[in-house]
């Protein structure tokens, strides 16, 4: 965030360089609601402004793009079950050039098997001795935006990691050489299995960097053939540029300084560096208008304060159970595969007035980038005598991003005038598109073009509103297309099955299935000549080196988080003495509070015991008793929710009854195992209301 106002700014500076930290940040928010009150009398009176754009002074740096994550976890989950050809409308919207956001860049997780946000993601190897390269639906997710764009860059980074690259330690630098093995084997199969280059690799997100596991990194990838694969880092705050400074080995391996939610600001050792400097994550914000705003903000500040040269937005698509942490945080929500409804938000148009008119390897003017009346712009040109001019007027109250805290500033409607010189000193029109993001009706006006601008004797005049985004261009390529409505939204299906039949599956995990713990993948039961041939297995057997603390049983939720009496069938087979299986209902936390969860747990064991417990921990016991369930055996349990009583059913026979439930009131349906153990799953069945 800048604050626009000079004298405050200086203000804040002398102070924030004196007393306490508590002070400091007292007298700040005191001097910054002053200065916020004192600039509202002078907020009625139209600021002017005038501001030169020229390319023969020189360019400044190289912009980098536009772009997105997938992961962080498993928030694209949904988006692989939605029927076509509502699927491709959805990634058109995202990756199609000249169509809607026309990202530059796809970012997307590592899968570790753990908890990484709302969910765990796959990893291309559970086990020391096990590769697999088609787990999950990053690989698709790739491949579709590589079909539609064909220059877009990749960039992988973990969140987590199996449990073998730690050798048992739940930290994955002690061994950098089996770590850094484990990463390059996910890149080289990127390519082997999927003829996907990826572009750029980071190092752990937002956790601890270790300079000598970046370095083993780069080595290794040098000594395989992949010296064309840059590593980002830390992917967290800016505290590796202060390292690089003085580690020359680091700074040889390090090609960009990436840093998260950076508030539109670096630090001087960042820019010391010379290197390009991304906010690698940023965004994650409810995409409503509100977001659009966030969006539009930091897009231009980001540079304009900042030098970031791209930005990349958590998250791609909101393709996630909307109650799971961060629900609608993406640049547009599609989270029914079984309608096959979704939403264009606000984000995926402010996007397209930057990503549709410039390009990666384009440069920036240089020019100051602050507004008189408050705002921000930035210019961009193709060095061949195209120019684009991107304004934001975001006002303090429309454009509050998730993190971090934004300061009070003040934006007033403005008439700012552009004097093109240098090669651009004989254009004569620009190609106008414009959005008006409102807040008292539901009436925004999004990227529309307002065709031609005049440009009279190289200079173009203005006249800024609140809450805008103009985009002037000498490129006539932009367009906005949109596809009929989307089917209309509605509820989970309150009566679901699955029995998992599917003899080639296109992706490894169910649909509609959201692992929160553990790994739930299809599976082939060659031991089993019945009906148990084709199941769902949770395959993770150690836990993973954890992201967030997760769960110490691994559970999948589906359903309707707004369920109340459920009936919920499901066979298991416990695969060993030491595993178990549950059944679940009125589950009421998922993502980075899965261990917190509650609900109505029906659990058994191969010991022959069972217990209905409140907790996914499985401390909190309501009832427990001998059931007779053994380990290698197929067992029917069936779970029965009616307002605040529940019972149980053992292949068919009442086993439990007339269980007082309190709370939870209601939420999802799960399956799940007692640790971290092969237990497999199999026609699965819900009634629900």
């Amino acid at each position: 965030m800048v604050l626009l106002q000079p004298p405050a700014c200086s203000l804040f500076s002398r102070v924030a360089a004196a007393s306490s930290p508590r002070t400091r940040m007292l007298r700040l928010w005191g001097l910054a609601l002053l200065g916020w009150s004192a600039a509202l009398v002078a907020a009625a009176a139209p600021r002017n402004g005038t501001y030169w754009l020229d390319d023969a002074v020189g360019l400044a740096r190289e912009f980098d793009g536009i772009g997105a994550v997938s992961g962080g976890g498993a928030t694209s989950r949904l988006l692989v079950n939605y029927p076509e050809p509502y699927r491709s409308q959805i990634l058109d919207y995202l990756f199609k050039p000249n169509f809607g956001a026309a990202l530059h860049i796809l970012k997307v997780e590592i899968g570790g098997d753990a908890q990484s946000t709302d969910g765990t993601e796959p990893s291309h190897m559970h086990y020391e001795d096990d590769e697999n390269y088609f787990r999950g639906y990053e690989w698709w997710l790739m491949k579709e935006a590589k079909k539609r764009n064909p220059n877009i860059k990749l960039i992988g980074l973990p969140w987590a990691f199996p449990g073998w690259v730690g050798k048992g330690k739940n930290w994955p630098y002690d061994y950098p050489d089996v770590t850094a093995f484990y990463i390059v084997s996910w890149i080289i199969g990127a390519k082997r299995f999927h003829d996907l280059d990826i572009d750029y690799i980071g190092i752990w997100n937002e956790r601890s960097f270790n300079s000598k596991y970046i370095k083993v990194l780069r080595g290794t990838m040098d000594r395989v053939g992949v010296q064309n694969v840059g590593i980002i880092a830390a992917d967290g705050e800016w505290d590796i540029a202060k390292q690089m400074l003085v580690d020359p080995y680091l700074y040889a391996a390090v090609e960009i300084v990436g840093a998260h939610y950076p508030g539109t600001r670096t630090v001087p050792e960042a820019l010391l560096t010379k290197k390009k400097l991304w906010s690698s994550e940023d965004y994650s914000t409810f995409n409503n208008e509100v977001g659009g705003g966030c969006w539009a903000r930091i897009l231009n500040q980001n540079y304009v304060n900042g030098k970031m040269t791209a930005t990349i937005a958590w998250n791609l698509v909101s393709s996630y159970y909307e109650e799971l942490p961060f629900g609608r945080c993406g640049l547009m929500t599609a989270q029914e595969p079984w309608s096959g409804s979704y939403t264009v938000n606000s984000p995926i148009w402010i996007t397209a007035h930057t990503t549709q008119f410039t390009q990666p390897g384009w440069h920036y003017l240089q020019v100051d980038g602050h507004l008189e009346g408050g705002g921000s712009y930035v210019a961009l040109t193709d060095g061949q005598g195209n120019l684009t001019i991107i304004i934001e007027t975001m006002t303090y109250r429309h454009s509050a991003c998730i993190r971090p805290p934004l300061l009070p500033f003040i934006v007033s409607p403005q008439k700012s005038t552009f004097h093109l010189k240098g090669s651009f000193s004989k254009v004569k029109a620009l190609q106008m598109w414009y959005s008006k993001l409102e807040f008292t009706s539901a009436n925004s006006t999004l990227f529309k073009s307002l065709g031609p601008k005049t440009v009279s004797e190289g200079v173009l005049t203005v006249d800024l509103g609140l809450d805008e985004v103009y985009t002037l261009t000498t490129l006539t390529t932009g367009n906005k297309r949109s596809f009929s409505d989307s089917p209309p939204s509605h509820l989970f299906p309150s009566d679901y099955k699955d029995d998992f039949n599917i003899r080639n599956p296109p992706f490894s995990e169910a649909p509609n299935f959201a692992d929160q713990t553990g790994v739930f993948e299809y599976f082939v039961n060659t031991s089993d000549p019945g009906e148990h041939v084709f199941t769902l297995r949770q395959v993770v057997t150690q836990r993973p080196i954890t992201w967030v603390t997760d769960s110490k049983n691994p559970i999948s939720i589906i359903g309707n988080y707004k369920w109340v009496n459920l009936a919920i069938t499901c066979d298991v087979y416990i695969e060993s003495d030491k595993g178990g299986a549950f059944i679940a209902g009125r589950i009421n936390k998922g993502g980075i509070y899965i261990s917190d969860a509650k609900g109505v747990f029906f659990w058994v064991f191969p010991d022959g015991t069972y217990k209905v417990t409140n907790d996914l921990y499985g401390e909190n016991i309501l009832m427990k008793g001998l059931s007779g369930v053994r380990a290698k055996v197929w067992h029917t349990l069936t779970l029965i929710i009616m307002g605040s009583n529940a019972s149980g059913m053992l292949n068919g026979y009442p086993l439990w009854e007339n269980v007082t439930i309190s709370e939870p009131a209601n939420g999802w349906a799960a399956i799940g195992t007692h640790s971290f153990a092969f237990t497999q799953f199999d026609n699965f069945h819900v009634q629900a209301s």
